[in-house]
Parts: structure tokens; C-alpha cells; sequence
């Protein structure tokens, strides 16, 4: 490009005002840093340290984020650049930082701040600032800093000016050194060498960099619709939808950076998270969970977050699979543990679900819904009508009480039902008390008589209860049981008299119970087993009768104690009864049996999702989180915990709509903020969620914001992702290429008729053609089928290319290892979410075979994971899917031929 003389001495000039402030920034950082902690108690005339805990807390907080912003300017001091004139004509400079505070007395402002959108305007774009005042934006630099021997530079440096450029300048340091060496008495040669030089710096337009390390790409500074995204109000549920480039993610990483530092929100939003905060005990900063799909694409948001000074732990990134069974496991009880409790197994690969409920998830979980909430309703207002019928009079006082609230309640109105029955909990506890003392006395007297008769009876049945711990079926207790909820939580010793004790008595509640209830016990349950050992030691037929009428008003008694506890706790296994009822009506479920107890995750997603929405359901009526401590309401407690300020999702369509509400339910309702990003066209699992309408099943009130301009791709891979989604079916692509950017790649290559040992060469061919024109070994990445191919592929490609000194790794189960010179193989499933230089498919008319409901999907992310090349091999030919793409390959990339 040819730099006309003015504009070499207008970027000269900035080229040494850049230098000058970059060596400013990081030397005052650096002083900062190598000072003492500023604020201390010391800090604070007359402080108590006693009693001050949270000002001394917060005052460490606050110099441990000083520092934090000090330690990055130290290391980059600025990443953009602006002119701007206001109204009477004047300019301002201003350098913008990625730090959370800058340090504006010397002239560098955080990106975060709200007058940080200047560096994503275009030039000519107006900004007002929150005084009134306009600007209008005259020059525009991107920066990337870099620090070696001392001396500042800025690499690949992207100017724009009203008149001037875009250009990219590769050095500034350079492009002085160039500029500063014209002699106009050099001779012709040195002249024409310090030209050539200079055009090789300075190029028109802006230049795509190479991918040369596996991870998120850095994008310091947001365009400018990306960047109006993140700038949204905290109290806003957006989803961004895009194709791959489109920084999606990097949108996510930056609003949250943004919306944790309360100096950027408004002061409506910094007063509500304060006050959430201080009634919650968990900081705002601290307050949030993002997922993901994969542990491969957690690292790498991790080490995207380290880069905008974001502390991002494993309890704050997580899959959504670890988490779930976190959840269920150690919050609601669902999952078994060894400590006791919980009456799922979570089986991966169980077949206990039909076509119907994959395709249709949000009517299952309807369906379940209004049945399980139905079935409660029709539990209690049985239970009150058995009371009004007993011969009790107490009972029937209290039945006739509790009926009238249960005249009217429905499926929808659950929280005001479970108000008005919390009145009546005084009388229910006093009726259960005194009809428990009387049944209790009865039992424990025929147990005494026992023991007295016999002293070593409670030896003897423990004895025997130890034989049924190691041999009857863990669920083999008669799950349909109505009042085996009813008993005390079995929490004590598993073995032993105290043991024996507890299990004598259940048993006599139990026999006496079905007495009454004219059942028999389930032969195979433990209760019936020890009921057989005991034989005729038991109550005698008039204590049982009476113990039995007793026990059973207990039991309809008791389903008032705490409603809301029992509507809660009673999900998972009205669940297990819904499943029983819908799989005999052949709906939802595979006809196969399977064990009662065994769950499939995305059942365990349901589950889920109705414990979520009933618990938030009762939680965001005020009167019962004012009185959570209540014992009638303390039950919702957990569902209080798990609240946080911000949630946000990526690669959100690879989740389905159920497992999104489960997320979407874990915000906090009063500040509403929910955040995800995703592709339709990108969606790898056959639940994932399909279209918009899914979305707005979630949340009504989500915002769909679109992004269309890629970053990443050449212009040929971009074509053809366009192409293979209009052949495959997939949703609109609106992908666009930036503007000023030399998009200009070569064709993918393609290889048919593969055996091993020749795709294999041809592999090692292309990649040392990629070497040779990058002049480096870019970031490569190698897909194959299946796990089972990552070591082989590795292994006969790593020998391949030994004399070239090109090291070939696996990474099994998306793992990553190795140096970052590396080439990586990976099993198909772990593409999502990262880029590379160069990609290459291994065998996709297999893929083709393997996943015929997503091979269009994998061929399309893995496609979109390349930015410059991309190979294919098949082992015959093209599946007849993408047959009409074949003119879009080439061979390999000396010849750039195509394949006709």
C-alpha cells in the first residue's frame, strides 16, 4: 500500500504517542503494584476491628480489585485508542484499557465504562456522554500490546481515520524504525529495501491473523452491535443467535465481566444487587454460574475469563451433567447415596424413553407437571375427606376445616392452597401428637414384652436385618406404599439393637396399617420379611386393629403437617408413579421394562425442572420468603441457596428447553438477568432446543438478539458453510465477512477412496503444504469418528511426519494435552466451541453412518471450526447428502485445482 506523506507523518505520530503512553501506564501500573496494601485498618481513624469484619472485608476487596486492574495494565496498558470532537470543535483523546478501572488521571479509561463504546464505533458514529455532551468519532485504533526487552510495541495495530485506512500496521515499533531510517542521500537500493519494508508493515485494509494456538479466540474490543449487546441492562434474559465467528461467546465473557463490578450498573440495579446481597450473605461479584457443554470448552472459558481479569472457579463454570447430578445428589435427594436417601440410579445409556419424548420434551414435561400436581391435590383432599368419615371427632372437626380450602384449589394455585393450610398446622401437629403418643406406647410395650421374654430377641434381629441388607433388592420396599413416607427418617445407626429397634416398629406399623386398610404387605419388601422372622411376637389382634384405625388417620393427618415440604419432597416419586401409568398407555416411554429405580438423565432433567419451578413458584410470594424460617416454609430454603444474581448459558441449543428452565430457574427472579448464546445450525445433540419457540417457552419475555458477521472463517470456507446449510436443511445463515478484511483463503481439499495408509499421506501432504505457506505450523485440528480412532490416527500420523519434526497427539476424551505446536486428534464429539487454523475430517461417509439425525450438524461445526483450511476423506465417496458440494473442493492446495 502506498502511505501518502501526510498520512506517514499523522500514524507516525501516533505510532510514538501509542509507545509513549503504553511505557506511562505500565511503569505508573507497576509502581502501584510494588507499593504497600493501601487500604488497611490502618486506613481508617478509630476503626473497631471487632466489630467491623465486613468494612475491613469490603476494604480488601476493594485493594485486592485495585491491584487485580494494576497487575493487567502492567501487561497491556491499553487496547484502543480514540479521537473524538464535541460540539464546539475540540478533540479528545482517549486510551481504553481491559482492566475493571483505569487509571483515568493519566488518561486510560476501563472498556467497561459506558463511554468505553467509543472504540466499537465506526468513524463518523455519534455518542452522547451521560452528561448531555456529544461526541463524534474522528479516529479509531485497535492495540495489542507487547513488551519485549523492554521496549513497548503493538502488534497488527488496526488504524482508521476519516480519510485514512483501515490499515494494518504489523509494528509500530517497526513502522518508526522505517520511517525514521529515509535518507533522501541512501542510494536507490537502500531506498527501494526501506520501501519494500515499509509496504510489507502497512497494509490496506485489516489482516486476518493466524489461529496458532488451540482456545477462544481474544477479541480485546467488541464491534459495535456486539458491543451495544453487552452494554444491555443487568435485568435483562437475552439469547444471542449467530453462526460460529460471530463472537458469541466473547459477548457473554464480556457482559458478565462488565455486570460484575456494581461501578457499572445503574444505580437502581447497584442498589437491588446490594440489598440481595446483604439478605443472601453472597457478594454480587460472586453471585453467578455459567454453563457449558463440554469440560474441554469449560478450560478454555476459563483462561478467556483469566484474560478479562474475571475469577472463574470450577463452582462457577460447570457442565451442565456434573451439575445436575450435584444437584440431585446433595440439594434435592433424587439421586441414592451411600449415606442413605434418594430413589433414582442414574443410568447414561438407559432405553426407558420413546422417539416421542426426545422430539417433544416440553409436552412430556407438561404432561408430568399438571398430572403430579393433580395427583397432590387429589392426595390431600382424600386425606381430609378420610378425616371428616373417621369416627374421631377431633379428625372430623379438623377434616371439615381443611376441606374448604381444598374446595377451590387447582393446579395453578398450589402457593395460595399451602398459605391457607398453614393455619390450620397448630391443630394437625396437636391431633398427630397425641394419636403418635398413644400408637408408639402400644408398640413399644410389645417389644418390651419380647425382650423381657427373650433377651437376646434384639440380637437376634439384627442378626437377621444384617442378612436383608446384603441380599433383598434396594427398592424391593413396596414403593406404592401411600403412608411409608409417613415414618421417621431412617437416619440412625444401619446396624445393631438401636437398628432392630427402629425396624421392629416400622414393621408393626406397617402390618397393622395394611390391617386396616384390608391389604396384604408386598411379600419381596423388608417390612413383610421381618414380619415373617417376628412371626407371632407381635401386637396382639386388638392392638392392631386399634393401632391400625389410629395409624391411618396419622397418615391423613400428616399430609398436613407441611405441605409444602410434601408437595416438594413427593416429586421424584410421583414421577416414578407417572412413568408406571404412562408407559402402560404406551406414551412417552419404550414398551422394554426396565428397574423402577434406574433413570435416564434427561427423566432426571424433569424431575428437576418440576422441583425448580414448584419451589420458585412458592418462593416469590413475599409473605413466605419473609417467614422462610418458619418450619412450615423452612423446607424452601435449599431453592433459596441456589439463587444467584446472573446465569448464563453457551452453545445453549446443544442443551434442551427442559435443562435450560432448570437453569434459567437458578436467576434470581427480582433482577431477571439471563444471558446465553447459541446456533441452531450448531445444535449436537438430538434434544437440544430447535427453534425460538423453545426459548420462549422458557422465558416469554427472553430477546433475541442476532450477530451475523463472522471473523473467523476465509471467504471460501464461508461459502461453502452457507452452501451446506441450504443442502442439509438447516436454518437461514446470514453469515457475513467484515468489512476491510482480506478474507481471501483457498478451497477445501478433498480425499475419496481412502484406504489408512493413504489417507494418512495425504494428511502428512497437506499439512506440510499449510506449513509452507504459513511459515509456521498453525493451529491444526484432526476429527475422526470415534474414540477408539484417536490413538491410532495419532499414532501412524506422528510417524508420518517425524522427519518434518511435527509432533501428532491424542486427545482422548477431548482432553487437551501437549504443546501448543501440536497437531491434535479428537474424537468428532468434543468440536464444539473452539477454532483452529486448519481441520481436517476423517472418514465422513462414515459419519454419515454413525449419526444420520446429526451428521449435517457435525460436518457443519467441524467446517466452521477452520478458519483458513479445511480437508476431508471419505473411505468411498461424498455422502449423497453433500454430493452437490463436490465442485467447491480442490485436491490439495499446490495444485487449487477442484474435483469435478
Amino acid at each position: 500500500m502506498e502511505v501518502a506523506v501526510d498520512s506517514q507523518d499523522h500514524i507516525k505520530a501516533i505510532a510514538e504517542e501509542v509507545l509513549k503512553q503504553f511505557e506511562k501506564t505500565a511503569s505508573v501500573a507497576r509502581a502501584k503494584l510494588n507499593e504497600p496494601l493501601g487500604l488497611t485498618p490502618a486506613a481508617l481513624a478509630g476503626i473497631n476491628t471487632l466489630t467491623s469484619g465486613a468494612t475491613l472485608g469490603h476494604l480488601q476487596r476493594i485493594d485486592g480489585e485495585n491491584r487485580s486492574s494494576y497487575s493487567i495494565l502492567a501487561q497491556e496498558p491499553a487496547i484502543a485508542r480514540v479521537v473524538a470532537e464535541d460540539e464546539s470543535g475540540q478533540r479528545h483523546t482517549y486510551y481504553f484499557c481491559r482492566a475493571d478501572q483505569g487509571m483515568v488521571d493519566i488518561g486510560v479509561i476501563s472498556y467497561r465504562a459506558p463511554i468505553g463504546r467509543l472504540a466499537a464505533l465506526p468513524i463518523g458514529e455519534e455518542f452522547r456522554l451521560p452528561n448531555g455532551r456529544e461526541l463524534y468519532v474522528l479516529e479509531r485504533s485497535q492495540l495489542r500490546p507487547t513488551a519485549t526487552a523492554g521496549n513497548w510495541d503493538s502488534q497488527n495495530t488496526v488504524f482508521e481515520a476519516e480519510r485514512i485506512g483501515p490499515v494494518t500496521i504489523e509494528s509500530l515499533q517497526a513502522l518508526l524504525t522505517e520511517l525514521a531510517g529515509e535518507d533522501v542521500s541512501a542510494d536507490l537500493l537502500e531506498r527501494l529495501l526501506a520501501e519494500e519494508a515499509l509496504k510489507a508493515n502497512v497494509v490496506e485494509g485489516v489482516r486476518r491473523t493466524v489461529i496458532t494456538k488451540m482456545g477462544l479466540r481474544d477479541q480485546p474490543v467488541l464491534d459495535q452491535y456486539q458491543d451495544e449487546i453487552f452494554r444491555l441492562s443487568l435485568a435483562n434474559r437475552l439469547m444471542i443467535l449467530g453462526p460460529p465467528g460471530t463472537g458469541k461467546t466473547t459477548t457473554l465473557i464480556r457482559r458478565l465481566g462488565q455486570k460484575l463490578d456494581t461501578t457499572f450498573l445503574d444505580e437502581d440495579e447497584r442498589q437491588l444487587v446490594e440489598q440481595l446481597s446483604a439478605a443472601g450473605g453472597v457478594a454480587h461479584a460472586d453471585s453467578w454460574l455459567m454453563f457449558t457443554p463440554t469440560e474441554l470448552l469449560k478450560q478454555y472459558l476459563k483462561e478467556a475469563f483469566a484474560r478479562e481479569g474475571v475469577a472463574a472457579s470450577d463452582q462457577r463454570i460447570r457442565t451442565w451433567d456434573n451439575f445436575r447430578r450435584e444437584l440431585a445428589r446433595q440439594t434435592f435427594g433424587v439421586l441414592r447415596t451411600g449415606a442413605g436417601g434418594g430413589i433414582f440410579v442414574l443410568k447414561e445409556d438407559l432405553e426407558s424413553l420413546g422417539p416421542q419424548a426426545l422430539q417433544q420434551p416440553i409436552p412430556w414435561y407438561q404432561d408430568f407437571d399438571a398430572w403430579q400436581r393433580g395427583a397432590y391435590l387429589q392426595e390431600l383432599r382424600d386425606a381430609s375427606a378420610a378425616l371428616a368419615a373417621s369416627t374421631s371427632a377431633d379428625a372430623v372437626a379438623l377434616g371439615e376445616r381443611l376441606s374448604k380450602p381444598l374446595k377451590t384449589a387447582g393446579a395453578e394455585t398450589l402457593a395460595t392452597t399451602f398459605s391457607a393450610l398453614a393455619a390450620e398446622v397448630p391443630r394437625v401437629q396437636t391431633l398427630v401428637a397425641g394419636l403418635k403418643k398413644d400408637t408408639d406406647e402400644k408398640i413399644r410395650r410389645t417389644l418390651t414384652l419380647q425382650v423381657n421374654r427373650k433377651k437376646d430377641f434384639l440380637d437376634e434381629l439384627a442378626k437377621f436385618i444384617d442378612t436383608l441388607q446384603e441380599t433383598l433388592a434396594a427398592d424391593a420396599d413396596d414403593p406404592d406404599d401411600p403412608d411409608a413416607e409417613d415414618e421417621d427418617d431412617d437416619t440412625g445407626p444401619q446396624t445393631g439393637r438401636h437398628a432392630a429397634v427402629r425396624a421392629y416398629e416400622r414393621a408393626l406399623r406397617a402390618q397393622a396399617r395394611s390391617a386396616a386398610a384390608r391389604r396384604k404387605l408386598n411379600k419381596a419388601s423388608r417390612n413383610a420379611r421381618i414380619i415373617h422372622w417376628i412371626g407371632d411376637r407381635t401386637l396382639s389382634d386388638a392392638d392392631r386393629e386399634t393401632v391400625g384405625a389410629s395409624l391411618l388417620i396419622q397418615s391423613s393427618v400428616r399430609r398436613f403437617v407441611n405441605p409444602a415440604k410434601r408437595y416438594i419432597d413427593g416429586i421424584p416419586k410421583r414421577y416414578r408413579a407417572f412413568r408406571r401409568l404412562r408407559q402402560s398407555e404406551e406414551r412417552w416411554y419404550a414398551k422394554a421394562r426396565f428397574e423402577a429405580r434406574d433413570i435416564h438423565p434427561l427423566e432426571l432433567d424433569l424431575i428437576l425442572l418440576a422441583l425448580l419451578r414448584s419451589g420458585g413458584e412458592l418462593l416469590d410470594r413475599a409473605g413466605i420468603q419473609r417467614n422462610i424460617e418458619d418450619p412450615v416454609w423452612s423446607s424452601l430454603k435449599p431453592f433459596l441457596d441456589l439463587r444467584r444474581h446472573q446465569v448464563l448459558v453457551d452453545e445453549a441449543t446443544d442443551f434442551s428447553p427442559l435443562q435450560l428452565a432448570c437453569m434459567g430457574g437458578l436467576g434470581h427472579p427480582t433482577l431477571r438477568s439471563f444471558f446465553a448464546c447459541g446456533d441452531f445450525n450448531q445444535r449436537l445433540t438430538t434434544w437440544g432446543t430447535r427453534s425460538i419457540d423453545d426459548l420462549k417457552w422458557v422465558f416469554p419475555d427472553v430477546e433475541v438478539k442476532e450477530v451475523t458477521v463472522s471473523y473467523r472463517q476465509s471467504r471460501q470456507l464461508n461459502e461453502l458453510a452457507r452452501a451446506m446449510i441450504q443442502v442439509t436443511g438447516g436454518s437461514e445463515q446470514l453469515a457475513t465477512l467484515p468489512e476491510h478484511v482480506d478474507s481471501e483463503g483457498v478451497a477445501p481439499a478433498l480425499l475419496e477412496a481412502a484406504t489408512g495408509a493413504s489417507t494418512i499421506a495425504w494428511l502428512a501432504g497437506r499439512i506440510r503444504e499449510i506449513e509452507q505457506f504459513v511459515r509456521r505450523l498453525p493451529s491444526i485440528a484432526i476429527f475422526v469418528n470415534t474414540e477408539a480412532e484417536v490413538a491410532a490416527v495419532a499414532a501412524a500420523l506422528d510417524a508420518a511426519l517425524a522427519e518434518d519434526n511435527i509432533q501428532v497427539v491424542a486427545c482422548h476424551e477431548g482432553q487437551t494435552v501437549g504443546q501448543e505446536s501440536n497437531i491434535r486428534v479428537f474424537d468428532v464429539r468434543h468440536i464444539k466451541g473452539l477454532e483452529f487454523e486448519a481441520v481436517f475430517f476423517i472418514g465422513i461417509d462414515r459419519l454419515a453412518d454413525l449419526h444420520p439425525d446429526l451428521f449435517d450438524k457435525y460436518l457443519y461445526v467441524g467446517t466452521t471450526r477452520a478458519a483458513t483450511y479445511l480437508g476431508v476423506t471419505c473411505d468411498g465417496l461424498l455422502p449423497p447428502a453433500i454430493e452437490e458440494l463436490r465442485p467447491r473442493f480442490g485436491r490439495d492446495w499446490r495444485t487449487l485445482g477442484t474435483i469435478a
